[in-house]
């Protein structure tokens, strides 16, 4: 559960103050599937940077899975961050002279897990997005397509309850977006609960709820 009360976000700067968020409010249930729509400037990763707990907030509330996190100690919301929430990343963010398994594993290795878990974690995770032969491969080697598959690997060998989607499908052409899409649908049917930031309309409808931002609020009437 991830829940947004009266949030607000301000950038400034010597001379100009940019509300991203304005009493944000939204809740988002375990296992939903929410897509994040609007137009450039309207908050999206705002939004997506503070539900990763990557940005703090100025006003209002957050609580993930029930726990508030407006206080938390930099060290907790690390903590909390690698525990729970898994990225993916519109660039895919490989490290390009690693293997696709040693891309997986990285942050594995940051959590202090024993090689063993960490070889169990790859291969399932590798196995779920379809490249358990591609594993020795580097992103060089491999499609737009794949190269994003290992990035979801890598948010699932962390076995996130949730999984923060930045515009995954945006660097892909229609074809591969589709695959991609039908593996995060597959992904959510298995409990876990996934928000995908997109300006694809058409992949936007196949979330199982579609949240509207503008101007740093949530339009009327479109909250999950």
């Amino acid at each position: 559960m991830l829940t947004m009360t009266n949030v607000s976000k301000t950038y400034r700067t010597d001379t100009v103050q940019t509300h991203a968020l304005r009493d944000f409010s939204l809740g988002i249930d375990e296992g939903d599937f929410v897509a994040v729509t609007g137009p450039s400037g309207s908050g999206k990763t705002t939004f997506l940077n503070i539900a990763g707990l990557l940005e703090t907030f100025d006003g209002g509330s957050y609580e993930l899975d029930g726990r508030s996190v407006a206080n938390l100690p930099d060290h907790e919301l690390s903590k909390l961050r690698n525990e729970k929430i898994g990225f993916i990343f519109q660039n895919f963010n490989l490290i390009p002279d690693l293997s696709v398994f040693d891309n997986v594993d990285v942050p594995l290795r940051y959590r202090g897990f024993g090689a063993g878990e960490r070889k169990r974690r790859i291969d399932d995770a590798l196995q779920r997005v379809g490249l358990s032969g591609r594993s020795k491969h580097l992103p060089s080697q491999l499609s737009g397509g794949q190269q994003q598959r290992v990035g979801i690997a890598r948010a699932l060998a962390g076995e996130p309850r949730f999984l923060l989607a930045d515009e995954p499908t945006g660097n892909l052409d229609s074809q591969m977006a589709q695959g991609v899409m039908e593996l995060l649908e597959e992904i959510n049917a298995t409990g876990t609960t996934i928000v995908m930031v997109t300006h694809d309309p058409e992949l936007a409808i196949r979330a199982k709820h579609e949240v509207k931002l503008r101007d740093g609020v949530v339009q009327a009437g479109e909250t999950p």
